[in-house]
């Protein structure tokens, strides 16, 4: 019992030592806080507003873009750039500090500009520039600072500007390029300097007040100009869309997406920025190392195109448009094709022939088409009533009054519809044309009735096809073709058989696969697939986004109609009389297609637009071929169908064996246009 009660003694003086304890500790956390506060508070904060934070973005390289069988097309190149962060520097060391990063690197300068120049002159001629107006005199005259400055400038002689030596206006080269940028924000000089050059530029960095070397990246197009247009440019954010950019979280001094696909999918290609945060005094002096935050690649692109086809093509397209250059009337001869599937609107390929080599007048050039539409001419006279399947005419030479006489290419004699598509009858669709108006030839006369309505009629039908309106691609910069208005009304005959309107190849394309595919309007699209990064260039990542095939209307016609007109298509190519039989007869697939030629002239020369349309397989159609030919004498036949024959075989021959696509390198005078 004695023992328990001593143990029990023994509790309550170890809790009063530890209450004591706990005393002091809280006491001496009271005393510190207030010394802090009130005996150094005053020192901290002054510390803390002289020291500046700031924050400079780390770019990302942007995401890749891949072709359908994961070809890598757009790459990232690695280099090294100059930068240059002007925080309000004046001009004097920034031109100190331009001479000796001159010693190192060398900035072109095409365009110097003269106001650049004149300013420039006015820093290294301090004395002669104030002697051109005085202080006294520009006060004398009530002139502002602002205002005397300009008169001063103004002053300058274009001698006193040329005699800069050549030295000196490689350091107005950089001194201009430093006064681009924005305050406190790196902005870049060069890009592309060596590993020589990055590395003498960092042993001297002290004697380089505000410049800076950091890993940079440029577009990088593994085959070549093949598609370059396309792919697009990045570049400076443009000025008018300053705005935009910047309340979506840019920063002034990023790169962009400026055109074509960079420019659509440029929220998907965007990296995501890291952030290089420094901490300095009121000096500039850094207070401790920088902290960065890393940032990531941008998402890829998979598209649609199939590099290895679109190379065959551009060799088929430039091999046939130098056989046939002495017959092309076009000062810079021309010629386009476009591989489509068409069902998904996937672009298999899209190659153009012309001074850049681009294939951008795809989508912004428009020409006369001929006879390529008449599938749509025909639909429109079955839908109407106008003109039944199995309807024949007499394909004769077509006297109107005031317009000058229609005929076919030779008379056809009588004909129905699959013998008019088969043969290219031009009178047939200028029936269809006349009996939706109400208009008999010899009887009518002048008296045409209500033909705005016949224009209204064939342009909203054509439009189901995607003739005359945009089709919807995912690119920007996309035309919708000229609309002649509603001229005379023997304009309207010409509208009937493509010769009034003029169209797209694009949207050519779209027309022949809304008949391939039984009567569905799909928009063209370049992307399939947007990716997450892959752990490597090799791998692809994780899929983010699978873009569906977009319909954008079906042509509400009987589906025997639409069957029809693809029977006729096939006797185009395979029929007694068609067309385009001598091309197509013996090849291993079975197709369908539309010739096409429409009469324009060329420098006052007579000539014809070259088009061709067409399909394979014809019962289970993979994909269509588009070629459009402008400027062709007359007397040379065929290059449009020579052209569609050879892209087409060399996609069936490419579905039996594949070899890859062959690198490439970009030609220096490539431009995009």
């Amino acid at each position: 019992m004695n023992e328990k009660k001593v143990k029990k003694n023994h509790l309550p003086v170890r809790l009063n030592i530890l209450f004591f304890l706990v005393f002091v500790l809280f006491s001496a956390l009271i005393l510190r806080l207030g010394v802090v506060q009130i005996v150094q508070g005053e020192d901290f904060e002054e510390q803390l507003e002289r020291t500046i934070n700031i924050s400079s973005p780390v770019e990302a390289p942007r995401g890749l873009m891949y072709d359908r069988f994961g070809n890598l097309l757009v790459d990232n190149e690695l280099l090294f750039t100059v930068t240059y962060t002007n925080r309000r520097t004046s001009q004097d060391e920034m031109i100190e500090t331009a001479k000796k990063l001159n010693e190192y690197i060398t900035v072109e300068n095409d365009n110097p500009g003269d106001r650049d120049l004149r300013e420039y002159w006015s820093i290294l001629n301090p004395d002669e520039y104030l002697e051109k107006l005085s202080v006294e005199e520009a006060a004398s005259e009530g002139l502002s600072d602002s205002d005397a400055h300009q008169r001063r400038i103004d002053s300058i002689t274009d001698s006193e500007l040329e005699s800069f030596t050549r030295e000196e206006m490689e350091i107005f080269a950089l001194w201009r390029e430093f006064n681009a940028g924005y305050n406190n924000l790196p902005h870049k000089v060069k890009q592309g300097i060596t590993y020589e050059e990055a590395a003498q530029i960092m042993e001297n960095m002290e004697e380089l007040p505000g410049v800076d070397i950091i890993r940079d990246s440029e577009r990088k197009y593994v085959y070549g100009d093949s598609l370059t247009g396309v792919f697009g440019r990045v570049g400076s954010i443009p000025r008018d869309d300053l705005d935009y950019f910047l309340s979506n979280g840019y920063e002034r001094n990023e790169e962009v997406g400026i055109s074509y696909l960079e420019a659509q999918y440029e929220s998907v290609l965007r990296g995501r920025k890291g952030e290089l945060e420094n901490f300095m005094n009121q000096d500039g002096d850094f207070l401790r190392n920088p902290e960065e935050r890393l940032g990531s690649r941008g998402n890829d692109l998979i598209l649609s195109f199939d590099m290895e086809l679109q190379q065959e093509v551009e060799e088929i397209l430039e091999e046939a448009m130098n056989d046939a250059r002495s017959d092309i009337l076009l000062d810079t001869p021309e010629a386009y094709v476009v591989m489509m599937e068409p069902d998904t609107g996937d672009i298999l390929a899209m190659a153009g022939y012309n001074e850049h080599m681009s294939p951008l007048p795809i989508i912004n050039s428009a020409y006369e088409m001929g006879s390529t539409i008449k599938g749509a001419t025909v639909l429109a006279g079955y839908d109407s009533g106008v003109m039944p399947p199995g309807t024949t005419i007499i394909d004769r030479t077509v006297q109107l009054p005031d317009t000058p006489d229609i005929s076919s290419h030779r008379p056809l004699g009588r004909i129905n519809d699959l013998q008019a598509l088969e043969q290219s009858s031009n009178i047939y669709m200028i029936e269809v044309a006349m009996r939706k108006i109400g208009y008999i030839p010899g009887v009518s006369g002048r008296n045409w009735g209500n033909y705005f309505a016949g224009y209204d009629f064939l342009r909203d039908y054509f439009a189901q096809f995607g003739l005359g309106v945009q089709t919807g691609i995912d690119l920007p910069s996309e035309t919708s073709g000229l609309n002649g208005g509603r001229a005379e009304p023997g304009r309207l005959l010409y509208l009937s058989f493509g010769q009034f309107d003029t169209y797209t190849p694009m949207q050519l394309s779209q027309y022949i696969s809304t008949i391939a595919n039984g009567g569905y309007r799909v928009a063209p699209r370049l992307v399939q697939e947007i990716r997450e990064p892959g752990s490597s260039k090799e791998e692809l990542g994780r899929l983010s986004q699978q873009m569906a095939p977009k319909v954008l209307n079906k042509i509400d016609v009987d589906e025997s109609y639409i069957r029809r007109v693809q029977e006729g298509f096939y006797r185009v190519n395979n029929g007694s009389n068609g067309t385009a039989t001598r091309f197509f007869a013996d090849a291993s697939y079975s197709s369908a297609g539309k010739t096409g030629t429409a009469q324009v002239f060329v420098d006052g020369e007579r000539a014809n637009n070259q088009t061709y349309v067409g399909y394979a397989p014809y019962d289970n159609p993979e994909v269509t071929v588009t070629v459009v030919v402008p400027g062709v004498d007359r007397e040379r036949s065929g290059v449009a169908n020579g052209i569609a024959r050879a892209s087409l075989d060399a996609y069936f021959e490419l579905q039996e064996e594949r070899n890859g696509p062959q690198e490439r390198e970009v030609s220096e005078d490539n431009d995009e246009e």
